[in-house]
């Protein structure tokens, strides 16, 4: 009986917090923390379920920031319900239905939440501003900005058929919340900083951080209603070279290094960075072979795959730049609680050198979404400003052509002035603006984008206003592995771990750990121009990723090889018959047919699951040129004083093709180097 009330107790809990939830998000009201009382949150659940059903058909009116409050609301709720259920399951004498109940509950929001995520980014592609989503029990309610006389039925229409495509609800499930913008426009404003940062993704918060810790007063001033930008979406690791934790790994990569020697022989005896690394590298693996103890790598192996994945044309300064920082950026996310320290394989890499986040019970997470609220928190900490809803759109400069300050329009309007002594762009690529997208690589006219909507270009517009220079601009990276109904993206890191390929004939066809230009081009070569990734369950049980994509729907299952082939719509006894000879190649360590060199298990625990993805643009290689102290350079090289640039607003580090893990390595790297750089600068 004891145990049967225990788990009552934990669905009305986590009932009660759902309906908080939105009852303060419809009415911008405040709650408490749970009573300890039952039956008090049992009312508080009933009152607050009635008050979303009353809501639902209403309009509301929105504050300047009422986006923003909405969506960290619903965050700190879910923080609340997740502390609620940890404890619950993790109390003395809990039973394992309790544990169980508790467990599934947490997945079950950890699910929504993706979901939430994935919606409010097709409506904001869909051209709504804005929009805040809201799963519950009953179906999916979301906000976004109406005009003073109302959505029309045809923006109603689009935002229920966008829901309807990409979920199992129905449209009587779906209820839209008219927010009507606050009529009273805001003042303008000016604001004073020693450095202001224009973009709060991964880059610009790093160097906030880093410029506060050297005294400085720092204002980040952020387009979207939330942080994050492309950074949040990043689902892998974080590439770094000759690092402890690679010490943890036992080395069985040496076809890896010796086929990127071949490489670097073969198809870049003309480069003379490329000759000169693996000239280093060679002695080095020579070196090791005489005494095999540790792990292998080095910061010139590391530079001389990112030179290759790049096809030789990225600045090799910049390249080693990168990676003779990328093993302290380590050290440093560490001192700021944030842990990167399980190491996997990659796409272009010739040894195991991603390193990840993992959680409580040793799977591997998201890197982006573990990240950016870590570094936020770092932020409030160290007291950085961040004005969300800002969108800069103007460098300001004095009578020498120095930057001294920014020009933004806030959400209602308002002009929003920062005058700075330094200003640093971190305001990501161009990925989102497939007109831009278009105008550099036409051939790329129609295809799907991973992107963030705030990814349009405006730092690199903002900057060659004023005279910056731009390299590589037609150097835009699409990635193989993105959901074909979706556009989400599908981590690298399976692939890593063991996933493979297969074809609409059922087959392999391309080293699945290959760059991320070659594995999409081979696949859009494919009948369709898609592929099925395929895992099995011992890689669902390691990853909470993929148990996150299998909860969304992205996959189709079968408890033998024959059962998924049908369910992916193959040819059965063809696709039983691959994955029996890879799991011989995985066996054998050697891959006769595609020369594969990163292994992992073989394929072979039931059930196993498929992945329907396709190529879509996810990176943009070009953007503004910059030195190795991250000073944007002029058309003719010289320095603009005052004007910093890190991540994907930059050009140069990646060449013709990005690395997978090389962009959170990009963001943290030349995140703390503009810091402080821009630090010195406004000393």
């Amino acid at each position: 009986m004891k145990k049967t009330k225990r788990n009552i107790a934990i669905i009305v809990v986590l009932l009660f917090v759902c309906a908080a939830i939105y009852f303060n998000w419809s009415y911008n009201t405040q709650w408490g923390k749970a009573d300890a009382e039952m039956a008090a949150a049992e009312d508080a659940a009933t009152a607050a379920v009635k008050a979303e059903e009353e809501a639902a058909a209403a309009s509301a009116s929105a504050s300047d920031d009422y986006f923003a409050k909405a969506r960290l609301t619903r965050q700190q709720s879910r923080d609340e319900a997740l502390s609620l259920l940890q404890s619950a399951s993790a109390a003395e004498g809990a039973s394992q239905a309790t544990i169980d109940s508790a467990m599934s509950a947490i997945s079950a929001m950890a699910s929504d939440s993706m979901t939430e995520t994935q919606i409010e980014n097709l409506l904001l592609a869909k051209d709504f501003s804005e929009c805040v989503v809201y799963i519950t029990d009953e179906g999916i309610t979301v906000a976004v900005p109406a005009p003073a006389d109302g959505l029309s039925t045809a923006q109603v229409a689009t935002i229920t058929d966008t829901i309807v495509k990409e979920t199992d609800y129905t449209a009587p499930q779906i209820k839209v919340i008219e927010v009507k913008a606050d009529a009273t426009k805001a003042e303008d404003s000016t604001v004073d900083a020693d450095v202001v940062i224009v973009g709060a993704g991964g880059a610009g918060m790093t160097a906030a951080i880093t410029a506060a810790a050297e005294g400085k007063s720092v204002v980040i001033v952020e387009s979207q209603a939330m942080v994050g930008g492309n950074s949040v979406r990043a689902t892998g690791g974080m590439n770094a070279g000759k690092t402890v934790y690679q010490d943890e790994n036992e080395f069985g990569e040496s076809a890896g290094v010796e086929k990127t020697l071949k490489t670097a022989a073969e198809k870049y005896a003309d480069n003379e960075t490329i000759t000169a690394l693996a000239k280093t590298v060679s002695e080095q693996w020579a070196e090791y072979q005489k005494n095999p103890t540790g792990y292998f790598d080095s910061v010139e192996l590391m530079e001389l795959d990112t030179m290759i994945g790049g096809k030789g044309i990225n600045d090799p300064a910049l390249v080693e730049t990168l990676c003779s920082n990328s093993a302290d950026a380590i050290d440093w996310l560490d001192e700021h609680g944030i842990t990167l320290h399980s190491v996997s394989s990659f796409g272009g890499a010739s040894v195991k050198r991603i390193h990840r986040p993992v959680d409580a019970e040793g799977k591997t997470v998201s890197v982006g979404s573990y990240m950016i609220p870590l570094l936020e928190e770092n932020c409030e900490k160290a007291g950085v400003q961040i004005l969300l809803n800002t969108t800069a759109n103007e460098i300001l400069t004095d009578a020498s052509g120095a930057a001294v300050g920014i020009k933004a329009t806030g959400s209602t309007g308002e002009t929003v002035t920062v005058n700075a002594k330094a200003v640093v762009l971190t305001t990501g690529g161009f990925g989102a603006n497939l007109d831009m997208v278009t105008e550099y690589k036409p051939e790329l006219k129609g295809f799907m984008t991973t992107n963030a909507a705030g990814a349009q270009g405006q730092g690199i517009e903002m900057a060659t206003a004023i005279g910056a220079g731009t390299v590589d601009m037609d150097q835009i990276q699409i990635h193989p592995t993105v959901e074909a109904n979706t556009a989400a993206l599908i981590t690298e890191g399976l692939r890593g771990d063991g996933a493979v390929l297969i074809n609409a004939e059922g087959k392999r066809f391309i080293d699945e750990v290959g760059t991320r230009d070659v594995v999409s081009a081979a696949e859009i070569a494919q009948t369709g121009s898609y592929s099925w990734l395929v895992v099995d369950q011992a890689m669902v049980d390691a990853s909470s990723v993929i148990q996150g994509y299998i909860k969304k729907g992205f996959t189709v299952t079968g408890e033998t090889y024959e059962e998924l082939g049908k369910a992916m719509g193959v040819d059965e006894a063809a696709f039983a018959e691959t994955m029996k000879t890879w799991n011989g190649y995985v066996e054998a360590k050697n891959d006769p047919d595609f020369g594969r060199t990163s292994f992992a298990n073989p394929l072979d625990t039931a059930p196993y699951y498929a992945i329907k993805v396709t190529a879509g643009v996810h990176h943009t290689m070009g953007g503004l040129t910059i030195n190795t102290n991250t000073e944007v350079l002029k058309e003719d090289g010289t320095v603009i004083p005052g004007l910093f640039a890190a991540g994907e607003v930059t050009g140069g580090v990646h060449g013709a093709n990005r690395l997978g893990g090389n962009a959170v390595a990009d963001f943290t790297v030349f995140g703390r180097i503009a810091g402080k750089a821009a630090s010195d600068y406004a000393a």
